[in-house]
């Protein structure tokens, strides 16, 4: 409980959503300590989720990064639920990890707002999405922050945290501190669309799939250039569909929304895959193919 006495102000954490991104972010509150409400209304996806946790707990074990113990407190502090309003009572932070959806992020966050304890943070994890907008539709715009996780949100150092226009500043410096408690890297950023992850990771993104679309150079060759010749862990389009390409896009439409810019509009090659419902790894293709249990990189036959 080291880190509960670290940061008094917090003791229950809750966390909305219990896809890629919500499991982990329970995983890592839970495995530093907090009770964890990880609250979702599809009880199989609330199952899935604690299995995630349980083989991401057994992986890391395997590795000597942690104890058979702290396998067992982390697996403990988490708690599920299928009501929002029964897993937020008594927090003194929520997290929402719903779908990238504005509309759906609206809904939670009136919800929040009617209903969590008053001196309770809302945050959002939100890649995109406008904080102040989220914000505006609580009746406590000065407690609610953006909290952006990286995936896979255990191995990840950074948070990106998001000052909206009416963020208290006291809000940030708890969020921050909370964030290092974590063993997480913070960095503030202020609300514009796409803050400064994606902001400039998207259009990177969007122009390796112009260079696809216009003929430039295939997939193999965009993403050895990139890979070799800028150090990056893995090529756009490999990044691209590990995102999901339809959070690419969704991504982009908010860039090219706020800002009016056409540097941002998304490559016609991109909102087509989409349509198709050619998404990436959780699809099984995008610009590669995938095989579950294989870890072979498989060029997409569509552009071989």
């Amino acid at each position: 409980m080291e880190t509960n006495a670290a940061n008094p102000f917090f003791s229950q954490i809750s966390v909305i959503g219990a896809g890629t991104m919500g499991n982990g972010i329970a995983h890592v509150f839970a495995q530093n300590g907090f009770k964890t409400h990880l609250i979702d209304v599809h009880q199989p996806q609330l199952d899935k989720a604690l299995a995630t946790i349980h083989k991401n707990l057994d992986r890391q074990l395997n590795k000597g990064t942690i104890t058979a113990e702290i396998v067992g407190q982390t697996i403990n502090n988490v708690r599920t639920f299928t009501s929002v309003t029964a897993g937020i009572s008594g927090s003194q932070l929520i997290v929402e990890a719903a779908t990238e959806d504005v509309d759906l992020k609206l809904k939670i966050f009136q919800q929040l707002g009617a209903e969590a304890d008053p001196d309770c943070i809302l945050a959002t994890n939100t890649s995109s999405i406008s904080i102040t907008k989220i914000a505006a539709v609580t009746g406590h715009p000065q407690q609610v922050i953006g909290m952006h996780f990286m995936n896979p949100v255990p191995v990840m150092k950074l948070v990106e945290i998001i000052n909206g226009y009416a963020t208290d500043k006291s809000v940030t410096e708890k969020i921050v501190g909370l964030s290092k408690r974590l063993g997480k890297i913070p960095s503030v950023v202020n609300d514009y669309p796409g803050f400064i992850a994606n902001r400039i990771l998207m259009p990177m993104i969007n122009e390796a799939i112009y260079s696809l679309y216009e003929g430039v150079a295939g997939v193999e060759s965009i993403d050895t250039i990139m890979k070799l010749g800028m150090a990056h862990p893995m090529g756009p389009l490999q990044l691209a569909d590990f995102i999901g390409l339809d959070v690419c896009l969704s991504i982009l439409q908010v860039l090219h929304q706020g800002f009016g810019n056409p540097k941002y509009a998304p490559c016609p090659l991109l909102v087509n895959m989409v349509a198709a419902g050619k998404l990436g790894v959780k699809t099984g293709e995008g610009f590669y193919s995938y095989t579950a249990g294989s870890k072979d990189l498989v060029i997409s036959s569509r552009f071989l």
